[in-house]
């Protein structure tokens, strides 16, 4: 299941505040400023920073 359009242009970092963008497999949120990467658990996005990892 796809996150809708609608819920990611509202979505920002928890930590930072910034902007999410899907990542290309689909399994997760990458914030465009600090790189943290929430991950998306039976269609729903995890939006806890102690959740995320940092990607290059």
């Amino acid at each position: 299941m796809a996150i809708s359009k609608e819920l990611l242009e509202i979505l920002v970092c928890p930590a930072c505040k910034s902007d999410l963008e899907m990542r290309a497999d689909q399994s997760g949120l990458k914030c465009v400023s600090c790189r943290r990467v929430y991950p998306i658990r039976d269609g729903i996005p995890v939006m806890l920073i102690d959740e995320a990892r940092i990607e290059d």
